[in-house]
């Protein structure tokens, strides 16, 4: 018996083949036992991300395994078979596909952490659900020691490499720890959620979302925990937050000099930090003349992000030589034929 890895990402498939493939969080135990249903699939794990969506599993014949779970994609999803190609990794190849997406070197981001905990938590669903013995508990278990080692032995997570972490580090030199920090947003776009998530992750208590659309204002404040005001309030909520988000799609400015002027002395000397990501620009670029109010665009962002790109680009080798490493102080044999120190299937304790 041996293991593999079935999927598409992010390189290998557009977002709109990416979301007709992705299986609903709450649903995934009922896949689990579908697959599990299918004549050879011995063990599986759903890994199913924004990014992609894998399937690890167990098998005596790989080959009609993996043909039977395409089937299954391909019927229970409805695509056709022209609309998606799927990766296929057998035996070591599986297992060093993991390794690299554990530790972030298959990310969009490169070196992102967020995958890691995503591994964690689609391994747990698989172990309740019982859909794990031996060689899924060990290769996962393995995945998180490596994500680990690589991250805590190279600098791959070192520098932004995104617009939104660019600005969320900025913020953290201006205010210090961002834990308490007041956010607002104007337009509810893609950056500007990714960003505000990014925010809300590293302590920002509070968030309020002003948008031409209320219901999707509404919808963006539901999903981060904030609140939702109309389109011609945002500028009566200025003296309450301390970092402005604002990415719109106006084809003229938004935030005026004049509007920011107008609150300071209600701010009472607190800093404004101010990220326009639209184009054409959001804010007035003279606001930045303003005491205490630091303003960056989306191509101050953009150059910082992609020092930080270049920066970790030089540790992949680094990353990859320490999953070699691993790979071959333990073998793939060891998968299959060392004594498991991990649970069987269904045994797990989740204290």
């Amino acid at each position: 018996m041996s293991i593999f890895c079935l999927g598409v990402n992010h390189k290998t498939a557009p977002v709109e083949i990416r979301e007709r493939l992705a299986f609903a969080e709450s649903a995934i135990p009922h896949h689990l036992k579908e697959i599990r249903s299918l004549e050879v699939v011995e063990e599986a794990v759903v890994l199913s991300t924004c990014n992609r969506v894998e399937i690890y599993g167990a098998a005596n014949h790989l080959e009609k395994a993996l043909d039977q779970l395409v089937e299954y994609l391909i019927k229970h999803f409805e695509v056709g078979d022209d609309d998606v190609e799927f990766y296929r990794h057998e035996a070591e190849a599986a297992a060093h596909h993991l390794f690299e997406v554990a530790s972030g070197l298959d990310s969009m981001v490169l070196g992102e952490t967020e995958i890691f905990g995503q591994i964690k938590k689609a391994y747990l669903t698989a172990q309740s659900t019982g859909a794990t013995s031996r060689r899924m508990n060990k290769l996962f278990q393995q995945s998180f020691s490596v994500g680990k080692q690589v991250r805590s032995s190279t600098r791959i997570q070192q520098g932004s490499t995104s617009v939104g972490s660019a600005a969320v580090d900025l913020a953290e030199k201006i205010f210090g720890q961002l834990d308490g920090c007041r956010v607002m947003i104007i337009g509810a776009g893609e950056m500007s959620r990714t960003t505000a998530q990014s925010l809300k992750s590293r302590g920002s208590k509070s968030i309020i979302v002003s948008n031409r659309s209320f219901d999707k204002a509404e919808d963006l404040a539901d999903e981060l925990g904030g609140k939702a005001i109309r389109f011609d309030e945002w500028a009566n909520y200025l003296d309450q937050v301390d970092i402005v988000i604002s990415s719109t799609g106006s084809p003229h400015a938004v935030v005026k000099k004049s509007d920011v002027a107008m609150v300071l002395k209600r701010r009472r000397g607190h800093s404004l930090f101010l990220i326009d990501i639209a184009v054409p620009r959001d804010v007035e670029s003279s606001v930045n003349d303003l005491d205490n109010v630091y303003l960056y665009n989306i191509d101050q962002l953009q150059r910082i992000a992609d020092a930080g790109v270049a920066q970790r680009h030089q540790q992949i080798e680094t990353c990859r030589g320490v999953i070699r490493d691993f790979l071959n102080e333990k073998g793939i044999d060891a998968l299959a034929s060392e004594p498991s120190e991990y649970p069987e299937r269904g045994s797990f304790n989740h204290s």
